[in-house]
C-alpha cells in the first residue's frame, strides 16, 4: 500500500461527528450494549489496525449484535497516545495499543509487550497464560479500574530504518531515535536520544530531520508509513522487540456487569486475534520486505557485534535496575518473567533454535 493511499483512508472524522459520539451515553436497548474501542493505529493500518477493527468485527458478530464495538482509529476521538487514558476516564469502554506506551504509569506493563533479548511470542503466551503473568498485569491494571488482555502478536520485529550505516556504538551517540518502551531505555545508554511518537506521526519527523532514525514494527507497517522515502539503511533483527505484543484493554467494571458468555467471548476473541494477527504477519512481512528491496531500494542490513554485546548488557541493566528500584508491582512483574523466561527458554534455545539452524544450512525447497 502506498503511504499515500494509506494516509488517504485514514482521514479524521468530522468534528461534529465525534463529539456526538464521545458524548453519546452507551446505549442498552433490548438487551443490546454498544462500545466504543480507540486505538492507538492509523485507522485501515496493515495488520495492527485492521486487527482492532478485526477484533471488534468477531465480537460484535460473535455476539449477534448483543455487544457491537465501534472502532474509532487514532485521532479520531482522542490522539493514539492517549487511547487507554480514554477507557480511564470513561470516554470509550476499551482500547487497542501496546502496554510499553504506558510505562509511565507504569513500568511493569513493558513486560506485557516486549522486553529486550527477552521472550519471543510464544514463549510470552505461556508466561501470561500460564505461568502467572495475566494475573500479576491485572494487579497493575487494577489500579487503573481496567482489564487487559494479549490481542495481537507482530513476531520478531525489525530492529528500525538509519538515514546513516551503523559501523559500531560510537555512530549511536546523540543519534535522535523513535523507540518505546525498554527498549527506548536500552538505545539510551548505547547514547541515542530516544523519544516516543504515534505510528502516525513518524514520517514527518524523520522527513523534517527530528529524527535520524525510527523503527515501528516491520516490512508490512513500514512499507505503509513510507519510511523508506526517507531513510535506506533498514536493519534486522530487532533485539529489543524480539516477540511484540499488542492488547486489548477493557473498563474493568463495565466488563464485569456484562453476561458471563460475554466476557468468556471477549476474552476468547483476543486469544483467537492474538494467533490471527501472527499469521498476517507471517504471510505479508516477507512481501512487503520484497518490495521495499526490489521496488525501492532499501539495503537490508544487520547490526554490528559491538551493538548486539552492548544491547544485551544494556538490557539486562535495564532488567536489574527494575527488578531492584522499581516499585513493589514493578519488581513482582521482573521477578516472575525472569523465573519464567529461565523455563520457557529452554525449548527455544535447545530445540526450535537447534531445528531452525539445520534448516538454514541443509533445506531448500525450489
Amino acid at each position: 500500500m502506498k503511504r499515500r493511499e494509506f494516509f488517504k483512508t485514514a482521514s479524521v472524522a468530522t468534528i461534529g461527528a465525534a463529539a456526538a459520539t464521545t458524548l453519546a451515553t452507551p446505549a442498552i436497548a433490548q438487551g443490546n450494549i454498544n462500545w466504543r474501542m480507540v486505538t492507538t493505529w492509523p485507522k485501515n493500518f496493515p495488520g495492527l489496525g485492521v486487527g482492532a477493527q478485526r477484533l471488534a468485527d468477531r465480537i460484535t458478530a460473535a455476539s449477534g449484535g448483543r455487544l457491537t464495538i465501534q472502532v474509532f482509529a487514532a485521532g479520531e476521538m482522542v490522539p493514539g497516545l492517549q487511547a487507554l487514558d480514554a477507557v480511564i476516564d470513561g470516554s470509550a469502554e476499551m482500547s487497542h495499543g501496546a502496554a510499553y506506551y504506558w510505562q509511565n504509569k507504569s513500568q511493569g506493563l513493558s513486560f506485557f509487550t516486549g522486553v529486550p533479548y527477552g521472550m519471543t511470542s510464544r514463549e510470552l503466551t505461556g508466561w501470561v497464560r500460564h505461568m502467572g503473568g495475566q494475573e500479576i498485569w491485572d494487579e497493575i491494571y487494577d489500579q487503573f479500574g481496567v482489564q487487559g488482555f494479549l490481542s495481537g502478536d507482530t513476531g520478531t520485529q525489525a530492529g528500525g530504518w538509519f538515514k546513516n550505516e551503523l559501523t559500531g556504538v560510537a555512530d549511536v551517540q546523540g543519534l535522535r531515535f523513535r523507540t518505546p518502551g525498554m527498549g527506548g531505555q536500552v538505545w539510551a545508554k548505547l547514547g541515542a536520544s530516544v523519544t516516543n511518537l504515534a505510528a502516525g506521526e513518524i514520517f514527518a519527523a524523520l522527513q523534517s530531520g527530528t529524527l535520524d532514525a525510527a523503527e515501528f514494527v516491520g516490512p508490512y507497517n513500514d512499507l505503509a508509513l513510507g519510511f523508506y522515502q526517507i531513510a535506506k539503511n533498514y536493519y534486522f533483527p530487532s533485539f529489543i522487540e524480539p516477540g511484540l505484543a499488542t492488547e486489548l484493554v477493557v473498563d474493568k467494571a463495565k466488563y464485569q456487569e456484562l453476561p458471563a458468555d460475554l466476557q468468556a467471548l471477549v476474552k476468547d476473541v483476543c486469544q483467537a486475534e492474538y494467533d490471527n494477527v501472527a499469521a498476517d504477519f507471517a504471510a505479508n512481512d516477507p512481501r512487503a520486505l520484497q518490495a521495499l528491496v526490489s521496488e525501492h531500494g532499501v539495503q537490508i542490513r544487520q547490526f554490528p557485534e559491538e551493538i548486539l554485546e552492548a544491547g544485551a548488557k544494556a538490557a539486562s541493566e535495564v532488567l536489574a535496575e527494575l527488578r531492584e528500584g522499581g516499585d513493589a508491582l514493578t519488581k513482582k512483574t521482573a521477578e516472575s518473567f525472569i523465573a519464567a523466561f529461565n523455563v520457557v527458554r529452554q525449548k527455544t534455545d535447545g530445540t526450535d533454535s537447534l531445528f531452525l539452524a539445520a534448516r538454514e544450512k541443509y533445506f531448500t525447497l525450489s
